[in-house]
């Protein structure tokens, strides 16, 4: 069973960072047609990455599989791949995407039964609080519930944002949608879960200054 949604989920509402200016990600996969080895720089600097977001959606159990799979598709696709569509980074997590899709049941069954689980004792070592970050074990109940309700097209879009860390940019290039596109989609999942949340905002206390 996937685990209960990350405590980040809730805060999703960063502003826009921009593309690194120059990406030497698509130079070296370019390079890598070629010479197939270097898809290994690829790899070692995101598999983690990617195992990380496929596991905190889906479970540790299949996020090998998928990352696995994720990382098979890319080097057979590499030399299709257009650096002005987007960077190297937000085209893998596009192609985990379409890989999760086909478990989108079985998240939202994980994120419902996670919802009727009762909170655990809430933690009181640095170490604790932050595994308790990591597993979203401290308030998962509500906010499982609230996430089961997004559409599924928005909730991709959330947990791009949230868990993967992708900019507004990267999550329309790894979708293959527009920048307009994704902020509405955004929108409407964090009213979903405001609403889910009793309609408190749950960035109140992570504002940018």
């Amino acid at each position: 069973m996937p685990p209960p949604p990350d405590l980040a989920l809730a805060a999703a509402v960063l502003p826009s960072r921009s593309a690194p200016a120059v990406d030497e990600d698509a130079w070296v996969l370019r390079a890598s047609v070629r010479e197939p080895d270097r898809f290994t720089l690829i790899f070692d600097r995101y598999f983690g990455q990617v195992h990380s977001y496929v596991a905190r959606r889906l479970g540790t159990d299949i996020a090998d599989d998928l990352s696995s799979e994720t990382f098979l598709i890319a080097f057979r696709q590499r030399a299709k791949f257009d650096s002005r569509s987007g960077v190297v980074r937000a085209w893998l997590y596009g192609i985990a995407t379409n890989l999760i899709r086909r478990h989108r049941r079985d998240e939202v069954r994980a994120w419902r039964a996670a919802a009727k689980l009762p909170p655990p004792a809430e933690s009181t070592g640095e170490e604790d609080r932050i595994a308790a970050q990591v597993t979203a074990q401290g308030a998962s109940g509500q906010l499982a519930a609230a996430l089961a309700k997004v559409n599924a097209k928005d909730r991709e879009v959330l947990m791009l944002v949230a868990l993967g860390e992708l900019t507004y940019d990267e999550v329309a290039a790894a979708l293959g949608i527009a920048y307009g596109t994704v902020c509405s989609r955004l929108s409407r999942a964090r009213r979903v879960v405001r609403e889910g949340l009793n309609h408190t905002d749950p960035t109140a206390e992570q504002k940018v200054s």
